[in-house]
């Protein structure tokens, strides 16, 4: 697996577009996330169908030709220097097929952010526009509204990512050691649906594997995590990065779970690491080189997330 294309940082004025690829975005949160985003100096536009509500499925942000729609003109707009996405929920795998992927590339690279339904979209944009994409919070969702840290981090990521090229989780060793290799990965659930789809990559070979999911039974993730290891996608990744289980069982009872799965891959698997649905949550960009230190629960970037 080789590293992607970095987009360029963000400078203060810096022009980013907020969309919603997924679920419907609450409009006073929408709103609180915009201020946040002023003040940072940054000049946030709102996509026409963000506060959208699709007539027959609720949990959708609008139809999926106005969401595909508001993330290719955002990210065809040469003004716009990064997308946003407002929040996750459940959307994108319907509307991915509409985007015209070919208008997109020769729009050139730009920075994209969001995570758990938004891990459909950096499949994509790995595969299909060969882009470094930052697996971080999202401009609507609550925890990055109350959370201090998870604006701070996204902040550096975006402005000064030489900063924050060692990411530091405080996270503990499902299994020790070090690896290097490429960073990708999601959520569970996401990946697992993914397999066999037109945008998924076929293997994690020579990956450093980001794992979290939100609001699912043991057995689930177990189910997910199997249907990844029968499809071969684990076959040769180099290292495993496991970051937030909100909302699942108690994690004395999922971490036997993962050990079982990921044991026997034989490679440093990191618990804890601090992204994902959780409180504070780190932004981890896909696609770079990095170290990871399952013991000292870092992961080193080669080069800064952003050029």
């Amino acid at each position: 697996m080789k590293p992607l294309t970095r987009p360029p940082r963000l400078a203060p004025g810096a022009r980013v577009a907020v969309v919603a690829p997924s679920g419907p975005v609450p409009e006073e949160r929408l709103h609180a996330g915009l201020d946040v985003l002023r003040g940072w100096d940054l000049d946030p536009v709102v996509a026409p169908h963000v506060l959208d509500r699709h007539a027959a499925f609720d949990y959708l942000a609008g139809t999926d030709a106005d969401r595909a729609a508001d993330l290719q003109t955002a990210w065809c707009d040469p003004s716009v220097d990064a997308v946003l996405c407002a929040r996750g929920g459940y959307g994108v795998q319907r509307m991915a097929d509409l985007l015209d992927w070919e208008a997109m590339r020769a729009a050139g690279p730009k920075v994209l952010v969001g995570f758990s339904d938004i891990t459909a979209l950096h499949e994509a944009f790995a595969t299909r526009l060969g882009l470094v994409t930052l697996h971080g919070p999202m401009a609507a969702g609550i925890d990055f509204l109350k959370n201090v840290r998870a604006q701070e981090h996204l902040k550096a990521t975006l402005f000064a990512p030489e900063t924050v090229r060692v990411i530091a989780s405080g996270g503990t060793p499902l299994a020790p050691g070090r690896a290097r290799g490429v960073t990708l990965g999601g959520c569970l659930c996401l990946l697992a649906a993914e397999v066999g789809s037109p945008h998924a990559r076929a293997s994690a070979r020579g990956g450093l594997l980001c794992l979290e999911d939100v609001g699912e039974e043991t057995y689930r993730l177990d189910r997910y995590l199997t249907q990844l290891l029968r499809a071969g996608l684990l076959d040769g990744v180099r290292g495993i990065l496991l970051g937030s289980w909100h909302a699942c069982e108690p994690y004395e009872r999922l971490r036997p779970m993962l050990a079982d799965r990921l044991g026997g891959l034989g490679v440093p698997v990191v618990e804890d690491f601090g992204f994902g649905h959780c409180e504070g949550a780190l932004t981890i960009p896909f696609g770079v080189s990095a170290e990871l230190d399952a013991d000292a629960g870092t992961l080193t970037l080669d080069a800064p997330a952003l050029r």
